[in-house]
């Protein structure tokens, strides 16, 4: 025997190593084999039981939860149970009704006070058979809360009656996280709008029936566009009455674009804290807006404020009491209230007090003229309003009050030397008026008080009374607010004599007429006009009665003025 057929082994041999059975036929194997697809098939059966039998219990049990913390009636249309990525719970269709008022039987729609469209989470088998069943996080989207007016609330279930047997916790959730959440709450007031908040992230921490539990909140403030992030504390939540659960907490409101109302502009940021119920809410806080303008002039100046305010849940209606507020050199105090008028917008109604302000801030924000015509020291009361309705601010606020300025100087050298040299003349030293009105320095400085009132970017002056050394002026007049046009007509009262004004031949031609001019207790009287175009103004004599015009009468010589500027034809004077 060769050693070939040495190593192939003998033909019985090899015959049989080939009746040997495969590694797969092997008794031992298939046995394994089989035991593992009967444990497989036992597991995929006991999860089909489990998800079958464990599916109605935590719907059991969140349906049970959300109807004891509500005390209503609750809805879920649909829970499913996956194990794919452990025990995963779906649901879509949560409803919880009756206490919402648009949801009680007689009401025409079908709106519940909370719906969800869709949750998510996740949980084990120690949990799915605890007592109460503990869940880690909850994801929830599309979500929307409505809280109406305690008479227009449904039937409750009164779990938490006095005397009542209290119903068992089944189910505890440690944090819920929600996207798209919109929160109304609802008012009983004809022609008011709810107050609706869209925030587009929410998170609840420390969630319990009885105790409150904090949030952490982002939304997106429409008007003015801008971001707010807050944080606080909600609850416990109050079933008798929604609007009584406690809230309170911190913002931010960042980038807030004041370009999206209609006539002002500026980026304001605020901050504050907020305290209370749901329905009654007081709010402390201040804004920062270094670049304040209405459209009107378009001179941005930095405007701050610190506020003190009441929002009302039942009205949507917010009180300002008080808002101080600092722009450039002038403080001022206002008190009021912002209304909301249902498809409208706000209306405002505030009332101001500047103890301590210039008029040179305030002509700097209001009028186009630069630099601003006058400067001093300004003490006014106004109230001002602006109504609702989607035009510029400019266009429809409204100012009714009264004004003191003191020692009165004017941007304009020309202007100035007029007003020194009248002062001259006014107080019998008319040798010095030649030099006073041509030097561009300010001799004198006057004091200016009157009765105003601002609307459609026109400012009416009533009762003004102008004083200067000398001489006092009463004038009425108008002023439009873009600075192109203004128009004052009245009287001039001097100390001296109309001989006393002029010196040399003048003064003895004019002592046969001092009689005549003497009125009043003054020297002497004489009408007088104001009127010009932004930096270019016209001193003169009233001519044919016009001293005695109407305010009324000026606003319709200024709008005949405007035309003719624009090359329209001039209306018709009555």
């Amino acid at each position: 025997m060769n050693d070939d057929e040495t190593q192939r082994g003998t033909e019985p041999e090899r015959a049989a190593v080939n009746r040997s059975p495969r590694w797969w036929r092997r008794r031992w194997v298939q046995v394994t084999l089989t035991a593992v697809v009967v444990v497989l098939v036992g597991l995929v059966i006991g999860a089909a039981y489990v998800i079958h039998n464990e599916e109605p219990l935590v719907r059991g049990r969140v349906v049970a939860a959300l109807s004891q913390r509500f005390n209503s009636p609750v809805e879920l249309d649909k829970l499913n149970i996956s194990l794919l990525q452990g025990i995963e719970v779906h649901g879509r269709g949560l409803r919880i009704r009756y206490i919402a008022g648009p949801t009680a039987p007689d009401h025409e729609s079908n709106v519940p006070m909370l719906s969800v469209a869709s949750f998510t989470f996740r949980t084990n088998f120690t949990e799915l058979l605890h007592q109460p069943m503990r869940v880690e996080h909850v994801s929830v989207e599309g979500m929307e809360l409505h809280i109406p007016p305690a008479n227009q609330r449904g039937p409750l279930i009164h779990h938490d009656d006095p005397g009542a047997t209290p119903t068992k916790v089944t189910f505890l959730v440690d944090r819920i996280s929600c996207k798209d959440v919109k929160l109304f709450i609802e008012t009983s007031k004809p022609g008011k709008d709810p107050l609706e908040f869209d925030i587009q992230k929410l998170i609840l921490t420390d969630v319990g029936a009885t105790q409150p539990f904090a949030y952490e909140a982002d939304l997106t403030n429409p008007k003015p566009l801008g971001q707010i992030h807050a944080t606080g504390h909600f609850g416990p939540w109050a079933s008798a009455e929604p609007r009584d659960s406690p809230l309170d907490g911190d913002y931010s409101f960042s980038h807030a674009d004041l370009s999206t109302i209609k006539g002002i502009g500026g980026m304001l940021s605020s901050t504050g804290h907020f305290s209370g119920q749901l329905g009654n809410i007081t709010a402390d806080g201040t804004t920062d807006t270094p670049d304040f303008s209405l459209d009107v002039s378009n001179h941005p100046v930095p405007l701050h404020t610190t506020f003190h305010a009441y929002i009302d849940g039942s009205t949507g209606d917010t009180t300002l009491d008080p808002v101080q507020a600092h722009l450039l050199h002038s403080d001022f105090t206002a008190r009021g209230k912002v209304q909301m008028i249902h498809g409208q917008g706000h209306d405002i109604a505030l009332d101001v007090d500047m103890p301590h302000a210039r008029i040179e801030d305030m002509l700097e924000l209001g009028v186009k003229t630069d630099p601003p015509l006058m400067h001093g020291a300004l003490t006014l009361k106004t109230k001002l309003h602006i109504p609702p309705g989607h035009v510029r601010v400019a266009q429809k606020v409204e100012l009714t009050g009264n004004f003191a300025i003191h020692s009165v100087g004017f941007s304009n050298p020309k202007v100035q030397d007029r007003v020194d040299s009248m002062s001259m003349r006014a107080q019998g030293r008319p040798q010095e008026a030649g030099a006073a009105g041509s030097d561009r320095q300010a001799e004198v400085q006057s004091e200016m008080t009157a009765h105003f009132n601002l609307g459609h970017g026109v400012i009416t002056v009533n009762d003004l009374h102008y004083k200067i050394p000398g001489a006092l002026v009463l004038l009425n007049g108008v002023y439009s607010m873009d600075g192109n046009l203004f128009e004052f007509k009245g009287h001039v009262r001097t100390d001296a004599t109309a001989s006393q004004m002029v010196s040399g031949w003048k003064s003895w031609l004019l002592k046969g007429v001092d009689p005549f001019l003497k009125k009043n207790g003054a020297g002497l009287e004489l009408p007088i006009s104001i009127s010009g175009t932004k930096g270019d103004v016209n001193f003169g004599l009233a001519l044919n009665g016009t001293s005695n015009e109407t305010p009324e009468q000026m606003k319709a010589d200024l709008k005949a003025k405007a035309a003719a500027r624009k090359g329209f034809p001039q209306p018709p004077k009555h």
